[in-house]
């Protein structure tokens, strides 16, 4: 009989399928500082102006990105059964419906706009608001696009592609915001809109490095013949749609406990929203770095519930939690100690760096839920759980981390850091209610199997 695995060899084999994510994500994270250090010393209103937008903007994005998901499971099954041939097919449906929820969303955005102007936002940020919002809705399909095509690459195992699409895109978008920005090189000087038109192209630029190397390379021929092949397999249409709207609530939810709580900050003045701003960023860099490592515990979940392998799926997803704990104490140590620094990094305005040191201690602390939540989601997502997801992201980000967040930021007037200490609350809800989900989930597989029959699970079971 062949000897088990060990723990030591799965948290292996997930450095080495998530390290690729990680640098791809870390590239996010710089850009998202390059893009807040260079709007920030653009000036003060502007860095407001673009944290209302961008908490506004990464709702969507990241709903998109949740939808995408829905390809992991379906792909990551067949792909663990060796059924290559059908992977193709999953593809053209994933496409298909990834499309449709693009043309959604931009309907969504022109609500947005249309009403951008009664959010309670500083009136004099109006004018900088409305431009940069815009520009950045009409690049929306591209990142749906994108989210189908990463999803798809991570899940196969090649990471290193979608490592190699982000940074180019990510160095691109650098260079095209010093460009727009301040007007360099014979380009007008177009301020935070120039940052919103750089980030459109860069979007655009991703979709065609995906698209080349998807349609080019060889080595995915068998995926092209199966994407190619007849019309749209719309049973295959249903199941993803059937996983990815749960999904995409579950990690609309999730993003809504922070980009929500911009509405909150932005009641409170336009120092606490650039300081809010600032916050943001430094939390992704958290967040980034070990939602590679969370990623690939949804991908060898996935490939190991296509095999009916339950201790590998258990396995892989204790190694990923000890390896995210491992990344968020590393990363913790120098934030805490340069949090009186960092507000300076991104204005001069001393009153911003003051609230970012403050608010750096609540940040820390959530880092234990965070971690926990993010694994265990990432565990379900393999196994394609997702509307018991849903349901429990409703119960922590709306129960309780945005109710809470008015009642300790708004209510009580602990402002910016009263609205921050929400946070580890609610985290740590959502981590427990997401590991109660994963056992009963692994019990029931261990029932169906002990019966013979060890299928996937219902995304309603």
């Amino acid at each position: 009989m062949k000897p088990r695995p060990s723990l030591a060899s799965h948290c292996r084999a997930l450095v080495s399928l998530g390290l690729p994510i990680v640098v791809g994500n870390i590239g996010n994270v710089v850009l998202s500082f390059a893009d807040t250090l260079m709007v920030g010393h653009y000036g003060m209103r502007e860095l407001a102006a673009a944290s209302f937008v961008n908490t506004l903007i990464m709702l969507l994005i990241v709903f998109a990105m949740g939808f995408a998901m829905s390809l992991t499971p379906e792909v990551g099954r067949r792909f663990g059964r060796g059924e290559l041939g059908r992977i193709g097919g999953v593809v053209r449906a994933a496409a298909v419906a990834n499309t449709l929820l693009a043309a959604m969303l931009m309907g969504v955005s022109a609500l947005l706009y249309t009403f951008v102007g009664r959010m309670g936002q500083p009136e004099e940020l109006l004018p900088l608001i409305r431009p940069y919002l815009l520009v950045n809705l009409l690049s929306l399909p591209f990142v749906c696009w994108t989210n189908m095509f990463r999803q798809l690459f991570d899940t196969l195992g090649h990471t290193k592609v979608s490592m190699v699409v982000m940074v180019v895109s990510n160095l691109a978008n650098i260079a095209g915001n010093y460009a727009l920005i301040y007007g360099h090189w014979g380009l007008p000087e177009a301020g935070l809109l120039g940052a919103g038109v750089s980030t459109a192209l860069s979007r655009v630029l991703m979709v065609a490095m995906f698209m080349a190397v998807f349609f080019g390379f060889r080595r995915y021929r068998v995926f092209r013949r199966g994407f190619a092949a007849g019309p749209t397999d719309w049973a295959v249409f249903r199941r993803l749609s059937a996983l990815g709207w749960p999904s995409a609530l579950q990690t609309g939810m999730e993003t809504a406990a922070f980009s929500l709580t911009a509405v909150f900050v932005g009641w409170i003045g336009t120092t606490a929203l650039a300081a809010h701003q600032v916050m943001i960023t430094v939390s992704g860099l958290f967040y980034m770095v070990y939602l590679g490592i969370a990623v690939a515990v949804s991908v060898r979940v996935s490939h190991f519930s296509g095999q009916g392998d339950l201790q590998a799926i258990s396995d892989t997803t204790r190694a990923g939690f000890r390896l995210i704990l491992a990344m968020a104490a590393t990363v913790s140590v120098p934030i805490f100690f340069l949090r009186h620094q960092i507000g300076g990094w991104f204005t001069d305005d001393a009153t911003v760096g003051v609230l970012v040191a403050q608010t750096v201690i609540p940040l820390i602390l959530y880092q234990f839920g965070d971690g926990l939540q993010c694994t265990f989601a990432n565990a379900l997502r393999g196994l394609g759980r997702m509307r018991p997801l849903m349901y429990a992201s409703f119960v922590a980000y709306f129960v309780v981390s945005l109710p809470l967040s008015w009642l300790l930021g708004i209510c009580l007037g602990y402002g910016l850091v009263g609205v921050w200490s929400a946070f580890p609350v609610c985290l740590m809800v959502a981590g427990a209610l997401y590991v109660a989900i994963f056992r009963r989930s692994m019990a029931r597989l261990g029932a169906a199997g002990r019966a013979g029959a060890v299928t996937p699970l219902p995304p309603s079971a």
